[in-house]
C-alpha cells in the first residue's frame, strides 16, 4: 500500500479528515523551506504538498506567484526540491509528500528521469496542473513504473461528460478545486461544497480533497466534514511573507509562525467531525465572510 493510501486508511479508521498544508520549495530560501517541511508533521500535517517553483504558474493567484518568484530567487530547482524531500525522508518515512507544479520544468528535466528521481527521493504523488488528461501518456507509464500517484484536478466547471476522462488513471486522491478561479481568491461556501461532492463520490472511490480558498481552521473544518481532506496554501504563504524582512529574507520567527498556523489548522480539522451541530453554523458564517 502506498503512503497516501495508508494515510487515508488510517484517517478513515480514526473518523477524521486530512490536513494538507502547502509550502513552496526554496521560499524564501532552501534552509527555511526545509525547516518548515521538517516541522509540519509534528505540527499536525497529515500529508504535505510542495510547490515546484515555476515562472508562469497559471493556476495560482498573486500570493503563490510571489512565493514561486522568491523560491526561484532562492535557488530552487527540481533537483534541489527532490534533495529537500530526500532530506526529509531521513527522519520521516511515513508522511506522504505530493509535488505540485507545471509540465514545462518536468518536460525539460525529462519525464522518465524525473519520475525515477522523485520516487527515489521519497515523493508519493504528483499534481501537474497543466497536464490535460488527453496527454497524460507523457507521464503515465513512468509514474506507474515508479509507483507514483497521479492526482487529478476536478473543478466546478468539469462537465459530467468529461469527468470520467479526468478520473481515468487517477490514483492517490482527487483534488477538488472548489472555485472557478486561481488560488487564494474567494472561498466556496459549505453549501456549495456539499452540493458538488456527491457527483465525485458517485464517480470514484478515491478520497476527495478540497483546495483553493481554504484559509482558516473554520474553512478547513467545514471542508473535511464534507470531503476527506483540506489543502491550505495561500494563507500559510501569507504568514511566511509577512514575517520576512525588508530584503525578503526569513525573520527569526518565520518557521515558528508558519508551524503555529499549521497547528491551529490541525486543531480545526481534528475537531471538525466531533461536534458538527454546535460548530456548523459558526463555520458556515465564517466561510461566507471569507474570514
Amino acid at each position: 500500500m502506498s503512503r497516501i493510501a495508508a494515510r487515508f486508511a488510517q484517517l478513515a479508521a480514526a473518523g477524521r479528515g486530512a490536513l494538507i498544508p502547502y509550502l513552496e520549495a526554496g521560499d524564501p530560501d532552501q534552509a527555511t523551506a526545509a525547516s518548515i517541511l521538517a516541522g509540519m508533521p509534528q505540527a499536525g500535517a497529515d500529508l504535505i504538498e510542495i510547490g515546484m517553483p515555476f515562472t508562469d504558474p497559471m493556476a495560482d493567484g498573486p500570493t503563490i506567484q510571489a512565493a514561486a518568484r522568491r523560491g526561484l530567487r532562492g535557488g530552487a530547482t527540481l533537483s534541489r526540491t527532490l534533495e529537500m524531500v530526500a532530506q526529509f525522508r531521513r527522519t520521516d518515512d511515513e508522511t506522504p509528500i505530493v509535488l505540485m507544479g507545471y509540465l514545462n520544468p518536468i518536460d525539460s528535466y525529462g519525464p522518465e528521469r524525473f519520475c525515477a528521481d522523485a520516487a527515489r527521493a521519497g515523493v508519493d504523488g504528483l499534481i501537474v496542473v497543466d497536464l490535460p488528461s488527453e496527454e497524460a501518456d507523457l507521464l503515465e507509464a513512468h509514474t506507474i513504473a515508479n509507483r507514483l500517484d497521479i492526482i487529478r484536478l476536478v473543478a466546478p466547471t468539469t462537465t459530467p461528460e468529461r469527468l470520467p476522462l479526468v478520473l481515468n488513471g487517477s490514483s492517490g486522491f482527487i483534488y477538488y478545486v472548489s472555485i472557478a478561479g486561481v488560488t487564494g481568491t474567494r472561498t466556496a461556501s459549505e453549501a456549495e461544497l456539499a452540493e458538488a461532492l456527491p457527483r465525485l463520490r458517485a464517480a470514484t472511490g478515491l478520497p476527495v480533497v478540497i483546495g483553493f480558498g481554504i484559509r482558516t481552521p473554520a474553512h478547513a473544518a467545514a471542508a473535511v466534514r464534507i470531503a476527506d481532506g483540506a489543502v491550505v496554501a495561500s494563507a500559510l504563504i501569507e504568514t511566511l511573507a509577512g514575517s520576512l524582512d525588508a530584503q525578503g529574507a526569513a525573520g527569526p520567527d518565520t518557521v515558528r509562525l508558519v508551524l503555529d498556523q499549521v497547528r491551529t489548522l490541525a486543531d480545526g480539522v481534528r475537531g471538525a467531525r466531533a461536534a458538527p451541530d454546535r460548530a456548523g453554523a459558526k463555520m458556515e458564517t465564517a466561510m461566507r465572510a471569507g474570514a
